[in-house]
């Protein structure tokens, strides 16, 4: 199961809006799935911690996280870039897409996020938004 930077951010500040349902998701269902991050999702989950809880908070989530990596590979990179070529209409990021592509070849089962643009996907199933 992907974890998206909007669940990681949502897990870890009480002030987020989706912060209750964050940690429900985390003790309930998904804690029996493997959790990964993208490389991508990992630069983009601390950028965000930063700005929202700090330095100190993004540091010791960045060094004592526990989130395993996966490092995109240049296939899925090229993927992401093709997504966003076919869907010119959709406003996601790289990381978003570079999200969708591990995600879509490696088989994983969904993606824990509060991000909108992982429903508009519509290929995997989205633990986190609600409908």
């Amino acid at each position: 199961m992907l974890w998206d930077s909007s669940a990681i951010l949502a897990l870890i500040d009480a002030s987020d809006r989706n912060h209750a349902l964050a940690v429900k998701a985390a003790r309930g269902p998904l804690r029996k799935l493997r959790p990964f991050i993208t490389n991508y999702v990992e630069v983009e989950a601390h950028a965000l911690l930063l700005t929202r809880v700090g330095r100190v908070v993004a540091r010791q989530w960045l060094t004592q996280g526990g989130l395993h990596v996966v490092r995109a590979d240049g296939d899925e990179e090229q993927a992401a870039r093709q997504l966003l070529i076919l869907h010119a209409d959709k406003d996601w990021s790289l990381c978003d897409a570079i999200s969708f592509a591990v995600v879509e070849a490696r088989g994983a089962r969904g993606a824990f996020s509060f991000d909108r643009h992982f429903r508009e996907r519509g290929r995997f199933e989205v633990f986190g938004l609600t409908r």
